[in-house]
């Protein structure tokens, strides 16, 4: 995966005048899925995942006929929601949220002129900005719940990782760009680093626009 960060890195400086760059925002709403395994001996458990705003810095840039590369920074809201019925009858929740800077940096192909049909892929890494469990209401349910993140004595693992793949169209006009996507993430990202649980990881589905701006033209532009 490192290899392959480095190839697009280089390729995406690399073009020099013979390149065409857009820079722009992008903001929308995304959903997650969690999943868990609570130990070895215990199936996967899906749990409820949040919805929150997302939104973007954008640069984008083609060297070929196309296709190009896109990188994001992106700030994404996500986490779960888990719930247990009590002795009563009634419902108890643990709720925890998780902020990340996500940065995907993807192959980008189109097809069209001015209006034109969009598929993106590749790999993203980010960073744990924050974690805040928002709502605990039970804890050593069985099979165990999903621990805690937001404690001072959880310090749950920084790093993200997965992949992110995206359709969408998009409109010119002129130098700028409007664009309409879904974007589905995978993430391996485990927080857990004290072995409370045995593993969990998360998906996300991301409807969002974008606004682009042409900094630079391509050659072939240029000269018409």
């Amino acid at each position: 995966m490192n290899r392959f960060f480095l190839a697009l890195f280089f390729c995406f400086g690399a073009a020099g005048l013979s390149a065409q760059t857009s820079v722009g925002i992008r903001g929308g709403y995304t959903t997650s899925s969690f999943s868990y395994i609570p130990a070895l001996n215990i199936r996967s458990i899906s749990v409820d995942g949040l919805s929150a705003p997302t939104f973007a810095f954008v640069l984008e840039h083609f060297n070929a006929k196309n296709a190009g590369v896109e990188l994001n920074i992106q700030y994404l809201s996500t986490g779960f929601r888990q719930s247990i019925e009590d002795t009563e009858g009634g419902i108890l929740y643990n709720e925890t949220q998780l902020d990340y800077m996500k940065i995907p940096l993807l192959a980008s192909f189109y097809a069209g002129r001015s209006g034109r049909f969009q598929i993106k892929f590749g790999p993203h890494l980010g960073y744990l900005l924050s974690a805040d469990d928002v709502i605990r209401e039970f804890s050593e349910s069985s099979p165990p719940e999903i621990p805690t993140y937001g404690g001072p004595d959880d310090n749950p693992k920084r790093l993200m990782y997965g992949l992110t793949a995206g359709a969408g169209i998009s409109k010119l006009f002129g130098k700028s760009t409007l664009a309409g996507e879904v974007r589905f993430g995978y993430d391996f990202t485990n927080p857990e680093s004290q072995e409370r649980i045995f593993d969990l990881n998360f998906t996300t589905l991301e409807f969002t626009l974008a606004y682009l701006f042409r900094i630079r033209e391509s050659k072939k532009n240029e000269t018409n």
